[in-house]
């Protein structure tokens, strides 16, 4: 059950402690999109993402966001925030995040993802051994597929809470 547990949760992109990253070695992060930073009907990044995102590159993070969506759903965060996307990723397969790493010459000790599903974000991650951070998701609304994943995670949710390793709404860095 560990392989679903995060190792930060926190409640948005804007609650996590990047000073805490970048001081644990983290120089890459990569960042799920849809109910991540913006509702899957959102088409372009808010204000407030594109603020965060040159706030993280002026820290000295590289930033990409990693994502199942297709280039097309990607491609105007792209071009907005300025920054790298590997799409249609295929989260949780290892693939993508082991290319991520490679292609960008870092170690998982430098990599952390962001998202809002056990699922995807937290299990890919941890596959992988990078850093997990689960955040909850922005919006309600979500594709069919991220339904059925939410099914499954309210059921290994109610089983990590069982066994103390994580509790919906309780945040830890």
């Amino acid at each position: 059950m560990e392989k679903y547990v995060p190792d930060m949760y926190q409640k948005t992109v804007y609650d996590v402690n990047y000073k805490k990253l970048l001081n644990q070695g983290i120089k890459c992060i990569m960042f799920d999109l849809d109910n991540t930073l913006v509702p899957p009907n959102v088409k372009e990044p808010t204000d407030k993402v594109i603020e965060l995102f040159n706030d993280l590159k002026r820290m000295g993070f590289r930033v990409i966001i990693f994502s199942n969506s297709p280039k097309r759903r990607l491609k105007p965060f792209k071009d907005k925030l300025e920054v790298d996307c590997s799409a249609s990723s295929r989260k949780p397969n290892k693939k993508k995040f082991l290319k991520v790493l490679s292609d960008y010459n870092y170690t998982i000790t430098e990599v952390a993802i962001i998202g809002d599903q056990i699922m995807t974000d937290v299990l890919g991650g941890n596959k992988v051994g990078i850093l997990t951070v689960l955040v909850n998701p922005v919006s309600k609304k979500d594709f069919f597929l991220t339904k059925f994943n939410r099914l499954l995670e309210k059921i290994i949710i109610r089983r990590l809470s069982r066994k103390s390793l994580f509790i919906k709404g309780k945040y830890y860095e």
